[in-house]
């Protein structure tokens, strides 16, 4: 019996990873540049779901050898994020696993690199996050009309202008820890969008009738704009070239099986990614996570 290749191929010859399967998903490491909802006809080049499709429709090995007939995601990374990314394989999965995202059933844990060093080792950023009204694509910072966003953050390691920090989403908002670290004052390297725009990140005070800012988005709030956003991460230089150039990887989810009740945890490799920045990938806890350093060893050989 001839073995099911442990990544994905497309025809162009991009390969991803696989991480982890079972009967009801596969969970891959996105690369860099690939969008799972384009903006614009412009891009669907690089729909990563629609040439996902199209590979299994066409044969290809590596969706043949399992006998693939379908494949979605039902939770989302941008475009510039790698990482962690669970694709269901029927559509009678589409809704047991949206559920758990939605619910806020699974446990995701990002790296991110970020410009300057934080005086708190750990704070909870709580700010809520909106859709921009007239550019696509693009969120904002919004007191009075964001929807409820938090994410806990930890400094692991700093060096003299960068920190490697690690990023845990209670929500699901869309570029909501970019925007959160943004709003602190270290935005993630690489991030051209928030690093660029401090408007999208300083919200002005909450109307009449709106809910006032939590202590937590007070402290957030009153750090001097100049010390927040006064360099432009575009100006970083990128440690290799096998970087992304957002400096942001997912690397742990954790979930129970909503159809067998099995406890499922995934990490995904990040030596190479803490190491091109100069930090040590000892750094990251991935024992308190609640992983084997055996698992540890085997996910980031």
């Amino acid at each position: 019996m001839v073995a099911k290749p442990d990544h994905i191929e497309f025809a162009d010859g991009t390969t991803i990873p696989i991480l982890y399967e079972d009967r009801a998903v596969l969970v891959i490491d996105k690369p860099a540049g690939w969008m799972l909802a384009p903006d614009s006809w412009n891009r669907t080049s690089r729909n990563l779901q629609r040439t996902l499709e199209r590979s299994v429709k066409a044969g290809d090995w590596w969706a043949r050898s399992r006998q693939l007939k379908f494949i979605r995601y039902v939770h989302r990374l941008d475009a510039g994020t790698t990482g962690i990314l669970l694709l269901v394989k029927s559509p009678g999965a589409i809704h047991p696993y949206s559920r758990l995202f939605v619910g806020r059933h699974v446990e995701k844990r990002y790296l991110a690199v970020v410009r300057g060093v934080p005086a708190q080792t750990t704070w909870t950023c709580e700010l809520p996050v909106a859709r921009h009204r007239r550019l696509r694509g693009v969120m904002k910072v919004d007191l009075r009309e964001g929807k409820p966003a938090e994410t806990r953050f930890r400094v692991l390691e700093a060096g003299p202008d960068r920190s490697l920090i690690e990023a845990q989403p209670l929500t699901g908002r869309t570029h909501q820890i970019r925007l959160h670290l943004a709003a602190a004052g270290y935005p993630i390297l690489g991030d051209e969008l928030y690093s660029t725009r401090p408007h999208l990140v300083q919200p002005k005070a909450a109307g009449k009738g709106s809910t006032p800012p939590s202590r937590n988005q007070q402290s957030i709030l009153a750090q001097p704009a100049r010390t927040r956003l006064d360099v432009p991460v575009a100006s970083a230089a990128t440690p290799s070239d096998t970087v992304p150039a957002l400096a942001l990887r997912a690397v742990f989810l954790a979930y129970t099986d909503p159809f067998t009740g099995k406890k499922v945890q995934i990490l995904a490799p990040f030596d190479a990614f803490v190491r091109a920045y100069g930090f040590k990938p000892e750094s990251v806890p991935v024992l308190e996570w609640g992983l084997t350093q055996s698992e540890r060893a085997s996910a980031c050989a």
